[in-house]
């Protein structure tokens, strides 16, 4: 059996780290959620946020955010990165919104950048029971953020806001409501 020139060899050690490259792009294509349509992204962003504001110190508490009772206005940014049933396309088919959050309180003397902020992925089971989950901070939240959102969305849940006109809509109404 004859050996392949050297140049050979190089371009088949190539050709198959971009065929082994490609196939698991392919594979991480097929494992993770489809993009959600921009309308049903907007409804459920704007549903989830409002869903935030209107909350109690005391609900807020019961989902990790530990705000003061009297401390001030709640603003939130949220980020939806997926869904449940996965296949939905309205509001009226999801069960669950998963999404990147960060809620800030106003008070006397603070601006958003000094102000008490929570964030990082959430879970919202929206329609007639409404429920919101968030991982507990502190040792081990990163294998409970794997427990609370579903794997195929695990890379979406560490990852950053993907669009800073969220955050800057909520820092003007932050600003608004000092």
């Amino acid at each position: 059996m004859r050996k392949a020139p050297a140049r050979r060899r190089g371009f088949l050690a190539v050709a198959a780290v971009v065929v082994t490259a490609i196939a698991g792009t392919s594979l991480l294509a097929v494992l993770r959620q489809p993009e959600l349509p921009q309308d049903l992204r907007g409804e459920l962003a704007a549903q989830v946020t409002a869903l935030l504001e209107r909350s109690s110190p005391e609900e807020h508490h019961h989902h990790g955010h530990h705000f003061e009772e009297d401390a001030g206005k709640i603003i939130c940014a949220v980020e939806p990165f997926g869904v449940s049933p996965e296949e939905a396309r309205s509001v009226a088919e999801v069960e669950w919104v998963y999404a990147r959050h960060m809620c800030a309180i106003t008070g006397p003397g603070t601006d958003w950048k000094t102000s008490v902020r929570v964030a990082g992925p959430l879970a919202v089971r929206i329609g007639h029971h409404t429920e919101v989950r968030v991982p507990a901070a502190g040792a081990g939240y990163p294998e409970r953020v794997r427990e609370l959102i579903p794997e195929r969305l695990h890379e979406e849940a560490f990852a950053d806001f993907d669009d800073d006109a969220t955050l800057d809509a909520a820092r003007s109404r932050f600003e608004q409501a000092r």
